[in-house]
This record gives structure tokens, sequence and C-alpha cells, in this order.
């Protein structure tokens, strides 16, 4: 099963944690024995979850513009956005059990990326404006579009595999959001797409069909 880059180093550590309480409980005494094994334990648990919170499946590239996120399809709207102007807003909800790896929606190249400081609120509520986050502004062949990776209650890291300058082709990994969160995708109303989803859809990163081209 391949791991995603940025969640090795927690697998790695829960596993450290296992060995380390598992043989100390065979020799310590019979009081600190029960505490060692009692940590040991937790820390097994931690080794399997982190093992399915940093999975990283290969996926089957699909047509048109793609989900950058696994989850569920919280909200889509129109608006009028201060980097890219009017355009299609889709927001994707990702749970504790989705894959957090987060992939290019279109070929394009990076043109800025920002890391903002702030809250860890939990990313499904309107608070979570607040929090943490990284945006991603991209310029394609159709227009331009914007990615907002949101952290969230658990979601303490946002790890970006992409710089500014990248040409990136569409379904490539440009991130890695720990435990959980939300990401936003701006579409702008020149590229002149056709949604293709509805709000409380399941989607997949790189697999589900976002939008494809009126032209």
């Amino acid at each position: 099963m391949q791991i995603a880059k940025g969640g090795i180093s927690w697998i790695v550590i829960a596993i450290v944690f296992f060995l380390i309480f598992g043989l100390g409980s065979f020799i310590a005494t019979d009081s600190i024995q029960r505490i060692f094994l009692f940590i040991s334990i937790i820390s097994g648990l931690f080794v399997i979850l982190f093992l399915v919170f940093f999975r990283d499946p290969k996926r089957i590239i699909g047509e048109g513009i793609v989900a950058v996120a696994d989850g569920i399809i919280r909200k889509k709207d129109t608006i009028n956005d201060k980097d890219i102007g009017p355009a299609w807003f889709i927001s994707t909800f990702m749970n504790l059990y989705h894959v957090h790896v987060n992939r290019m929606p279109i070929d394009g190249t990076i043109k800025k990326i920002t890391h903002i400081p702030g809250s860890h609120l939990p990313a499904f509520t309107k608070e979570s404006d607040r929090n943490e986050r990284v945006i991603i502004l991209v310029d394609t062949n159709q227009g331009p579009v914007k990615i907002v990776l949101i952290a969230g209650t658990l979601a303490r890291r946002i790890v970006p595999y992409v710089n500014e300058g990248d040409k990136v082709r569409k379904g490539e990994k440009i991130s890695l959001i720990r435990l959980g969160s939300r990401v936003d995708i701006y579409l702008s109303e020149r590229m002149n797409v056709k949604l293709q989803i509805s709000e409380k859809k399941r989607v997949k990163a790189g697999v589900s069909v976002l939008a494809t081209s009126n032209v």
C-alpha cells in the first residue's frame, strides 16, 4: 500500500512508541507493566489509523475538470472572487476516512501559493473561514482556477507538493491535508464550463468529474 508523502513520519513515530512500550511491558514491574502495555496498545491502534488516513491509492484520471479532493460536496454556488472574478464555487468536505491527498483538477501552471495562518475550527462551519489555509492560484488554457486548502479541528498541517511556477498535469498530486478538512475550488466563468455535480454528492480526487467544457 502506497503512503502519502508527509504521512510516513507520523506512522513511524506511532510504530516506535508501539515497539518501545510493547518491549518495556515485558521487563517492567507489575504496576508499570500495565501502563506500558496500555500505551503500546493505543500506539498500535494509531499505527492502523494512520495507515488508513495516509493511504495514497492509484487513480484512473477522469474526463473534464476533476475533483481536487475526496469527500462530499457541501456547497456549490456562483461568487465574485477577489482573485479571479466571477466564478463557480465548489466546496468539498473531507472526513477522516477519506483519502487526504489532493490532486490537480486541470492542466495548468501554479501562479501563486499563499499560506494564511489561522484557527482550527470545524471545517464545515461558517467560522472556518478564519481557519488556517493555503491558497493556490492556477493559470490554465481555459482560464484562471483557484484552489483553497482549509485546515480543520484535527487537520493541523497542510503539506503542499507543488511550488510557484510548476507546470502540473491534471490528476497529479498537489498537496496533503493531514486528518481531513475542506477543499474549495473556484472556476472562472471565463472558462465556459458546465458543472456536473450536485450538493451532497461523493467525489474522488482525480476521478470524479466536476465540470465539462461548453465549447
